[in-house]
This record gives C-alpha cells, sequence and structure tokens, in this order.
C-alpha cells in the first residue's frame, strides 16, 4: 500500500510541476483551436458536396444555345408593350392608325397627306401635349437592326423583338443607338423630331409588325408580346379552313367561246388592283 500511494505522490508531483511551466496552457490553447478549426472546415466542406451553389443564382437571365449553336437568352420575363416615351400621361396621340374596321369619319382622321395624294397611317403619330421635343424609349427590349436616315421619314430605328415581331420609330432626332445594339426596354433610343411626311409638327412616329404586317399599336400597349403571337396564330388558322368547293375555272356554255388569257369573261382586259402606299418605305 504504501509503494502505490508513493507512486501516486510522485505522479501528482510531476503533473503539478508540469503544470507550473509558462508555456503549458499556451499549447494547450493552441491546440484545442487547431482541432476545433479542423472540425468546421470538415463540417463545410460536407455542406457543399451535399448542396452545390449554383454559380448563376441571382444573376437573372442566364445563357442557352440552340442547335444552330446560336446564344438564346432563357428566364427573361415577358414584357408588355408601352409607349416608346418616358411619361404616357404626357403625351397624345395626334395621328391614329388606319384601321379597315372603323369608321369612315376615323379612317378619314388617320390618312396621311403628303404630295397630294392620302395615304393610310400604318402607325401612330405621338406628341408631347406642350409641343416640345421629348425623348423617345424602347417599347421592348430587343437587337437594333436598322438605324438610317430617310428622305420622307426621317431617322428611322428598327429593334427586333421575337418570332417576326418588330417595332419602328420614324421622325427621329438625336439617334443614340446603332446596329447590332441590343436595347431594354424604357431605353433611350432617340428624341422626337419632324419628317417631310409630317413636318408641321414634332412628334415619333411609331408602329408595331408582325412578318411585315402592320398592326394598331394602342390595341397591344400593356399587352405582352405573346397576346401579338396568339393573335396572328389565330388569323393564320382561319384562313387556313377550307371555304365552299367552288370550280376555279368552270367550263364555258355550249356555244360560248372561252375567254383568252388576260381578259375576263366580259371581255375585257384584266386589270391589276393600286396597292395602297406604305408610311414605311
Amino acid at each position: 500500500m504504501r509503494e502505490e500511494e508513493k507512486k501516486r505522490t510522485s505522479q501528482n508531483s510531476n503533473w503539478q510541476r508540469l503544470m507550473k511551466k509558462r508555456w503549458v496552457f499556451p499549447a494547450i490553447y493552441l491546440a484545442s483551436a487547431a482541432l476545433i478549426l479542423t472540425a468546421v472546415l470538415m463540417f463545410q466542406a460536407g455542406n457543399q458536396e451535399a448542396d452545390p451553389v449554383d454559380e448563376n443564382e441571382g444573376q437573372g437571365p442566364t445563357t442557352s444555345y440552340n442547335d444552330n449553336g446560336e446564344a438564346v437568352e432563357v428566364n427573361r420575363p415577358v414584357e408588355n408593350f408601352v409607349m416608346p416615351v418616358t411619361d404616357a400621361n404626357s403625351v397624345v396621340i395626334e395621328k391614329q392608325f388606319w384601321d379597315a374596321d372603323a369608321s369612315q369619319e376615323e379612317q378619314e382622321a388617320s390618312f396621311v397627306y403628303y404630295n397630294g395624294m392620302y395615304h393610310p397611317n400604318t402607325g401612330i403619330d405621338i406628341t408631347m401635349k406642350n409641343g416640345e421635343t421629348f425623348d423617345v424609349v424602347a417599347s421592348l427590349s430587343g437587337t437594333v437592326t436598322r438605324v438610317e436616315e430617310d428622305r420622307l421619314l426621317g431617322h428611322v430605328v428598327e429593334i427586333e423583338h421575337v418570332n417576326g415581331v418588330k417595332t419602328y420609330y420614324q421622325a427621329l432626332s438625336d439617334v443614340t443607338v446603332k446596329p447590332s445594339d441590343f436595347v431594354e426596354q424604357g431605353q433611350k433610343i432617340a428624341k422626337a423630331g419632324t419628317s417631310l411626311m409630317n413636318k408641321d409638327s414634332v412628334h415619333v412616329h411609331f408602329e408595331i409588325r408582325k412578318d411585315s404586317v402592320a398592326v394598331n399599336p394602342t390595341e397591344f400597349f400593356n399587352k405582352p408580346v405573346t397576346a401579338l403571337l396568339e393573335e396572328e396564330g389565330q388569323a393564320s388558322e382561319e384562313s387556313s379552313e377550307p371555304a365552299g368547293e367552288q370550280e376555279e375555272n368552270p367550263a364555258p356554255a355550249e356555244g360560248e367561246e372561252e375567254p383568252e388569257d388576260g381578259e375576263d369573261e366580259d371581255g375585257d382586259e384584266g386589270s391589276e388592283e393600286e396597292e395602297n402606299v406604305s408610311y414605311l418605305t
């Protein structure tokens, strides 16, 4: 028993002498800190492997590629058409779009008179209420495909959007964009000016076209571009429905001669129908 007590007493004495050393407590502190730091790093590494972070998260629209290798932006929200001005409450539509379904009075008011001739307005003319110039902005985000000065229409900017939808801006001044520029909706592209077609007021002539066919812009303001695409799709379906069966070239009655090429059944020479002259040349 005495030998065991002597051993315990000796061990206690050694431990006490060790604890009296100045370097003991700093060494214990550093070792503990190293162990804690190692545990934290191992825990973080395990979380990263289990739940990888998306590098593009929070950066807005990303880019994909189609079958032709062209960059295609994805995840961009569908935009609504807006008036090409910064403050829609400060402007008026000076001349409306010529609509075949409108009343005679409305149609007469939407003709453009130039050089002794009347032309149907294929867009709308927008002016400030006070008659002053104003900033012209992009109605939709898109790529600028045309910037030029036309003798009749003044400075012209064309912006391409999706599936054949384009917007046109005419009678401009101080154009700030060039072809191939990508512009965001609401971005300034020019200032309002005049043209030979309408030199009496400072304005912007604005058009919306689908596959080069002009539509009434006022019918699509505050509507998504998909509304125009859906309407055009419905019109195409209706026009493709088969009509009643008719004989294209009915056989002449007995005793009658078949009309020659270039003549109608009454013997008159055929005439081509005169086409409407578009505002946009």
